[in-house]
């Protein structure tokens, strides 16, 4: 173990003398002086810390320490923006390390200048609001030296003006760009290309990864290190971009940009914009072959109308790709439009008449769009495959990966379980005194979870504890529905007994705008979905309580999840023991993880699930979560919550 970053993390120590209110851990000492030596045997290590270990600090010092190029990717923005922001500065001017360090985002995340002025000279917004946004974008974009739009206050990031003001990788221009010069994605590359350090997040990665597209494909054959941190996101995101997808979304883009493009270097060809409307009929009726929404399907479920659509969109495609080659040599926009549609015919063609058994297709319908998929059943050899060439270390940590110590399901779902690049493994708990600082509540009687009645039953199971934990709770359910009827059930309880706390829906604002009004009103409810079981830091008494509603398995009838299931039935495997129960209790123990943030935190841990007790699979959920003392009393919460008030 390299006894200098034993030093660094020493009371006295480097992050000591830099850092107000630094406090020694030896779970973060170990978790360091690990990667440390994953790093300089270019090894793999697959690192589980408790909340609170300090996890960021421990692999960002052995990273700054051993000097070379790293590749920091992150789960959500968020962490992106605090890894680049706060804590690499933090660490690196606590070492004195010369290291410089870049912040690489996805090229939606950037002003772009050409269809900036595309859409501010065309302007044909649906609001006077959009058109004032995309005004005060144009402002900005004379002011900014990143482009960044996160630094763009004045603009809401749900704006419908952001997507007239950035490019996707469908309609950028590249080099043919007249704009290329003073392109902000270009620079935000060149500067990730020059830095010691890039920030990234995991869509981003894998993107550029399969689809060479973002400038990481050009920064890993120069890396020495890549860490990937909520590494418990990966295999549903590599599952993601390792696959294909075609989507309503792409053709409606397609044509307007090629509509746009056509009024400017082609307004005496009619056919263009009529061709684009048909497109666009055909990418709407696809969407309306299926009622509802947010919902997956497998194609066994669809009805022969819906194989219609996208038998008409396959032809519509096909005849506006022929109008736009006729004009393609009238400008690069045009040309970039016919290559575009191109791809897409081919993409489409791919999915209707593939014969892999390796991989799924199926659809998913949102309110306004629809998407065609085609997902792989594994993707331990493709992601193993990214791994090898040039020799480089691999850090995979998150505070959820392992069930009961054990990470043979996430390493097998990454191909990281044999061979040469075989994975260390490493768990450290948390330091927290959970014993003393939580309880872990299973309430008594409670029916059946698939039960009609079962969420009437959750809502009626909380409200004594939510009444004495006065408020300060997370109630986290498993499904949509699930969480509409129990915010209504204790909307009608908390009116009924003047119970006058604040209760917050998800759905209602954006999860930042409900994180900062639960953390301002201090007394709060929020019921929510799965926007709210990860990546969400509450400290102190604001948040005492999380309920959860039932054990998070997926639906078994999603197309992806189904055909994973039926194909390790038929190799004579336990897909529920493999693959479903593991994958749920990562998701319980991101649920979990949101009570106790701080040394000070104290609160309650309801789940309502009686298969916690009743199935002999319920030990290994609650033997992986923190060590809690347990309760099935609730006078023992009461006393608990009441103890707290006194």
């Amino acid at each position: 173990m390299p006894p200098e970053i034993e030093s660094v993390f020493a009371a006295d120590g480097a992050l000591d003398r830099a850092i107000p209110g630094y406090r020694v851990r030896p779970q973060q000492i170990e978790m360091a002086q690990r990667i440390a030596a994953a790093i300089d045997k270019h090894g793999v290590l697959v690192a589980e810390a408790g909340t609170g270990t300090g996890k960021t600090f421990a692999y960002l010092v052995p990273a700054l320490m051993a000097g070379g190029k790293v590749i920091l990717s992150t789960g959500t923005k968020t962490l992106q923006d605090q890894l680049f922001q706060r804590d690499l500065p933090m660490v690196r001017d606590a070492l004195k390390a010369p290291a410089t360090v870049a912040l690489l985002k996805g090229r939606a995340n950037y002003v772009c200048h050409y269809h900036l002025e595309r859409a501010r000279t065309e302007g044909r917004f649906l609001s006077r609001e959009e058109a004032g946004h995309i005004l005060a974008i144009a402002r900005f974009a004379k002011t900014t030296s990143t482009g960044d739009k996160s630094e763009c206050a004045v603009v809401p990031e749900d704006s419908a003006a952001w997507a007239a003001a950035t490019s996707t990788r469908d309609n950028c221009l590249g080099q043919e760009c007249p704009n290329a010069k003073e392109c902000f994605v270009t620079a935000a590359r060149r500067e990730a290309q020059a830095a010691d350090v890039v920030v990234v997040n995991h869509h981003l990665f894998f993107a550029d990864v399969m689809l060479r597209d973002t400038g990481i494909a050009e920064l890993l054959p120069a890396c020495n290190t890549v860490i990937f941190d909520e590494a418990h996101q990966l295999p549903e995101t590599a599952s993601l971009f390792f696959g294909e997808n075609v989507s309503t979304g792409q053709l409606l883009d397609l044509a307007r940009d090629a509509r746009m493009e056509g009024l400017a270097a082609a307004q005496d060809f009619a056919e263009l914009p009529d061709g684009a409307r048909m497109l666009e009929k055909a990418a709407r009726d696809l969407r309306l072959a299926i009622p509802g929404e947010n919902a997956r399907f497998s194609l066994s479920q669809l009805a022969p109308v819906f194989h219609e659509a996208v038998d008409t969109v396959a032809a519509e495609l096909a005849r506006f790709g022929a109008l736009l080659e006729s004009q393609a040599e009238r400008s690069e926009g045009l040309e970039h439009c016919w290559r575009r549609s191109q791809e897409l015919a081919l993409t489409l063609k791919r999915w209707r008449e593939t014969e892999d058994t390796g991989l799924v297709r199926w659809v998913e319908v949102f309110s306004q769009a629809l998407s065609l998929n085609a997902t792989p059943l594994h993707i331990a050899d493709i992601f193993r495959k990214q791994m090898e060439g040039h020799p480089r270390a691999w850090i995979f940590t998150s505070a959820t990966l392992a069930v009961e110590s054990d990470f043979s399901h996430y390493c097998a779902e990454l191909g990281l379980g044999g061979g040469e690049k075989a994975a260390d493994t490493g768990c450290w708990g948390s330091p927290f005194d959970y014993p003393n600082q939580a309880v872990l509540y299973v309430p008594q009687d409670m029916p059946d979870p698939n039960s009609r009645e079962y969420p009437d039953e959750v809502a009626k199971a909380a409200w004594p504890v939510i009444h004495a934990s006065r408020g300060r709770a997370f109630v986290l359910c498993t499904s949509l529905r699930a969480m509409r009827r129990i915010h209504e059930l204790l909307k009608q309880r908390f009116e009924e007994e003047a119970f006058d706390h604040p209760l917050l829906l998800q759905g209602e604002g954006s999860r930042s705008e409900l994180l900062a009004r639960f953390r301002r009103l201090g007394n709060a409810v929020l019921v929510g979905s799965q926007s709210f079981w990860e990546g969400v830091d509450v400290r102190g008494e604001a948040l005492s309580l999380v309920i959860i509603d039932k054990l998070p398995f997926a639906p078994p009838d999603d197309p992806v999840l189904a055909a994973r299931i039926e194909h390790m039935k038929k190799e004579g495997r336990n897909a529920f023991m493999e693959y479903q129960l593991p994958r749920a209790v990562i998701n319980v123990k991101q649920g979990a993880g949101r009570l106790i943030r701080d040394e000070a935190d104290r609160g309650v841990l309801m789940i309502c699930d009686p298969r916690l007790i009743t199935k002999p699979y319920g030990k290994r959920v609650w033997r992986s979560l923190p060590p809690m003392r347990r309760t099935r009393v609730l006078e023992e919460v009461l006393d608990f919550f009441g103890m707290e008030a006194a």
